[in-house]
Formats: C-alpha cells, sequence, structure tokens
C-alpha cells in the first residue's frame, strides 16, 4: 500500500506495533521496578521461612502434653521475633513465644496467649486442645532455595516486588520504561503561565500528553515549543530523536506551515504512514529513526495540533507501543458496552466519540458526553472512554451493544 494511501485503525495499529520491540532489559533498583516485567528468572536464595516459625503470639508447645484441655506446663524460656531459643523443649515445658519467632527444638505446636492463663512464676495452663502443627509455619513451606519463584515475563505488582526483596533480588533485571519525548508545534503557542496574546493559546497539549505518557508507564520530558520554522523544527526534532519515542503535536497537516513530515524525513526519519481513516484524527503520522550503535530505532507519532485528536490517536497508537516497548501486551483495552441513551450519529468515517462508561446490572453501559468537536478538550473531562462508531448515518438506540475504547485505565 502507497505511504500516502490512508490506513485503516486496525491497519495502522498493526503497522506500529511490527515496528515494534520490547527495549532490551537491564537491572532496575527494586523501588523503580514496579509495572516493569522480569526479564529472567527471579531464583531464592534461601529457604522461606528460613526455620520453623510460630505464627501467633503464645506458648510453643508440644502437642503430646496437651492432648486434654486444663494442661499445665513449666515456661523455661521467652523468645522475641530476632532470637532464637537457647533451650529444647522436654516434657511438660513450654516457652513463651512471639509472632515469627523460631520454634525451639521438641516443639510441634503453638498455643495462642488468649487460650492460656498464668498460674504463677514461670508456669501456665492450657484452656485448649492442642494439635500438632497448630499455628506453625515450617521451613521451606512458602519457597525453597534454588526455586523458581517469579518467572520472566511476570509483570511487577507490589506483591511481586515484596517477592524480590525477600530473595535478595535488589536490582532485577527488568525492561526499562521507555523515555518519551514531547514536541509542541506552532507560532501560537504560548506556555500555561502566560497571558495569550491576539491570535495565541496556551499550551494544553504538551502537558496533556505527558500525563498521557505517564498513565502509560513511561517516562516523559516536555522539550521546548518548536516554531514554524525549518530551524526550530530541526533543532527540537534532533534532541527528541535521542530517546526511545519522539512524539510532535501539530505540524502535521496540509497548512503551509505544516512542516513535520518534510523535516523529519530530513532528519532520517522513514515515514511509514500519514493519515489514517478516522475521525478525529486523520493526519496522523508514524516512522521510525535508527539508532545504530545497537540502539533500538526510535519510534516517531506526529499528532494532529487538535487536542481531542491528539489525545484519541495517543491512546489508539502511541499507548499500545509504549506497552510493547515494554514488553506488555499492547491493547488497547475495547470492551462492548450497552447504551444507555438513544445516540444518533452521521460521520463520513470510523468515529471515537467521547463517553461516559459504567458498569450496570447488564454488565458494561455507556452514554456519549456532550463534544463539540476535534478542538473541545473541556468536553473530554467528563468522559472516561470512546464509543466507536462506523462511518454513514446512523440513529444509535438504547440498548444497542457498541465498541467502547477504555481510556482511564493505569498501566
Amino acid at each position: 500500500m502507497p505511504k500516502s494511501a490512508m490506513l485503516s485503525v486496525s491497519e495502522a495499529q498493526s503497522l506500529i506495533l511490527a515496528a515494534t520491540s520490547p527495549l532490551p532489559p537491564c537491572a532496575i533498583p527494586l523501588r523503580e521496578a514496579v509495572g516493569l516485567v522480569l526479564a529472567e528468572d527471579a531464583v531464592s536464595d534461601l529457604d522461606a521461612p528460613p526455620f520453623d516459625k510460630a505464627m501467633m503470639d503464645g506458648y510453643a508447645v508440644r502437642a503430646s502434653d496437651a492432648a486434654e484441655s486444663g494442661a499445665e506446663l513449666t515456661v523455661i524460656e521467652e523468645v522475641t521475633a530476632g532470637r532464637t531459643p537457647t533451650l529444647p523443649l522436654g516434657p511438660g515445658q513450654a516457652t513463651r513465644i512471639m509472632t515469627g519467632a523460631p520454634l525451639p527444638a521438641g516443639a510441634d505446636a503453638v498455643v495462642m496467649i488468649e487460650r492460656t492463663r498464668l498460674l504463677g512464676p514461670g508456669r501456665v495452663r492450657l484452656d485448649t486442645v492442642v494439635k500438632p502443627e497448630q499455628n506453625v509455619l515450617r521451613r521451606a513451606t512458602e519457597m525453597r532455595r534454588g526455586e523458581v519463584v517469579l518467572a520472566a515475563g511476570t509483570q511487577l505488582r507490589p506483591q511481586e516486588i515484596g517477592v524480590l526483596a525477600l530473595v535478595g533480588r535488589a536490582t532485577p533485571l527488568c525492561h526499562p520504561r521507555p523515555r518519551v519525548a514531547i514536541v509542541p508545534t506552532g507560532d501560537e503557542i504560548v506556555e500555561p503561565h502566560e497571558q495569550p496574546g491576539p491570535g495565541q493559546i496556551r499550551n494544553s497539549n504538551g502537558p496533556m500528553l505527558l500525563a498521557q505518557v505517564q498513565r502509560a508507564g513511561a517516562f516523559g520530558r516536555l522539550l521546548a515549543t518548536a516554531r514554524d520554522t525549518e530551524a526550530s523544527l530541526r533543532e527540537q526534532v534532533s534532541l527528541g530523536l535521542q530517546d526511545d519515542v519522539l512524539i510532535l503535536s501539530g505540524g502535521v497537516s496540509a497548512g503551509k506551515l505544516d512542516l513535520v513530515p518534510e523535516v523529519l524525513a530530513r532528519s532520517g526519519v522513514r515515514i511509514e504512514f500519514h493519515k489514517v481513516e478516522m475521525k478525529p484524527g486523520k493526519p496522523m503520522l508514524f516512522g521510525v529513526k535508527e539508532r545504530g550503535n545497537a540502539s533500538p530505532p526510535t519510534l516517531v507519532f506526529g499528532l494532529p495540533g487538535n487536542p481531542v485528536s491528539g489525545y484519541v490517536c495517543f491512546e489508539l497508537f502511541v499507548r499500545p507501543a509504549l506497552r510493547r516497548l515494554r514488553n506488555v501486551p499492547p491493547g488497547p483495552s475495547l470492551v462492548q458496552a450497552t447504551l444507555t441513551v438513544d445516540h444518533p450519529h452521521r460521520t463520513d468515517r470510523p468515529t471515537y466519540h467521547p463517553a461516559r462508561l459504567t458498569v450496570g446490572d447488564r454488565g458494561w453501559e455507556a452514554q456519549a458526553t456532550p463534544w463539540f468537536g476535534s478542538a473541545d478538550l473541556r468536553g473530554l473531562t467528563a468522559a472516561n472512554a470512546l464509543l466507536v462508531l462506523p462511518p454513514g448515518d446512523h440513529h444509535h438506540t438504547a440498548g444497542t451493544l457498541v465498541p467502547v475504547l477504555r481510556v482511564e485505565t493505569e498501566d
């Protein structure tokens, strides 16, 4: 298919993912690894627990000494967590013990403190029948030394971070977070703290895209706004091409000052496609720049300057690529939802309309939110999803199942 042809959304997504591979793994400090994917098996370097331990505060005993309620035993020592017993248990003896402490030799059960009564110095009464192994966790019950406790490909949640710490993996080998540069473009752009003059607008796209990058689990940096000159644009593009991903906002349409495609080509970016059959977001551009030195190529996304177009294109095309770079299944997260309100709609291209997605008695339910087109960023604030509407003149009635793209999910 010629690069000038308009691709479908699915064709564009396939081309992007075909050009995207997981980033090479590297050692990541454990405090920074949540959400990342392990690139090698994690093997335990110890037994866990490393000893037979008490699971309750109480008394370590021999179950054979308390086959009936009311047994009276001699307390020979006290063992707190972090200390080890010095005396083995003999017949008729007990050790006062705290949760997590090692069992003394000879003990095979722990009686919780609430089921005991002190009779005086060194004597305790057990007001319960004791069974072997109660309130005891034996050595290596959780894991054994040399056992694979987390397999390569595991995405790390807080509980996996805890397991890695337990087995001494302070810097696990993971696929790192992609580094993403964002370049807003246009002479009309001023920064959020500035007062716009005639014909100017504040830079909303840059902060919005930076937030989307962060929500997608990547590191983002917002570069200076490129002005509508080749020199200014080339300077910012050159800086952005040093990262794993470069996102440009604006300058990709067919206007006189839409310089992005030409500057990218002159900067060595191979344009894979330019224009997608969708609304909003038709001028979407994607390219690849080889970096050499065994580094993976930089993925380049030229997003339309209208804010909702940029937002939608990020969710459809950039987020799946960032997930693939992290070695996470790419998505996007489409669900079937029941319309709760009629929605008449006429469009010449597949349209992604802001919507509110909820869970009701029928499962996923969706309602289109008020929206005035690709420049209406405020209209997105009532939405947490996008209705996927087919081209043509349609009257979508309440109760109809429609595909919906979830966009409020975190990675």
